[in-house]
């Protein structure tokens, strides 16, 4: 199973209080993907950096709003094809997928612009990192 079906299984199936391996049963209504014990883990936060503590803040996307769109930015340098963010991928609510954006290291910077459209109460940014995974952040709307 590549990687993009396994954490969008894991955040989905725990929001569903599906069994998924190393998550916890959670009920959708105030489920909090910062405090499982996927936090840290299968992915990480600003919060729950697990293994990588040291590069939270360079991998953390950020979420700023701009009256009806959004901006994710994640701090960090492009290294051409030796260290650099791969994409942006947005999650809705129920953490289903909205879009990607992937990045060319040698063109791109880890910047990208949406519409905010249907989404609605929360959204979810997750930025992946070649060498230090993925790493997820929120928006309350």
């Amino acid at each position: 199973m590549d990687r993009r079906h396994f954490v969008r299984l894991g955040l989905v199936g725990a929001a569903a209080g599906l069994t998924v391996p190393h998550a916890v049963q959670a009920d959708t209504v105030g489920f909090d993907p910062f405090k499982t014990p996927m936090a840290g883990g299968l992915y990480y936060t600003l919060e729950s950096p697990g293994r990588w503590a040291k590069k939270a803040k360079g991998h953390t996307p950020v979420i700023e709003r701009n009256g009806g769109s959004f901006q994710v930015i994640t701090p960090h340098p492009m290294d051409g094809y030796v260290h650099y963010i791969v994409k942006h991928m947005i999650l809705d609510e129920n953490f289903q997928f909205v879009r990607e954006v992937l990045f060319d290291p040698e063109k791109d910077a880890p910047i990208t612009e949406h519409d905010i459209g249907n989404l609605k109460n929360v959204i979810y940014a997750v930025s992946m990192c070649n060498q230090h995974d993925l790493w997820l952040s929120a928006l309350k709307l």
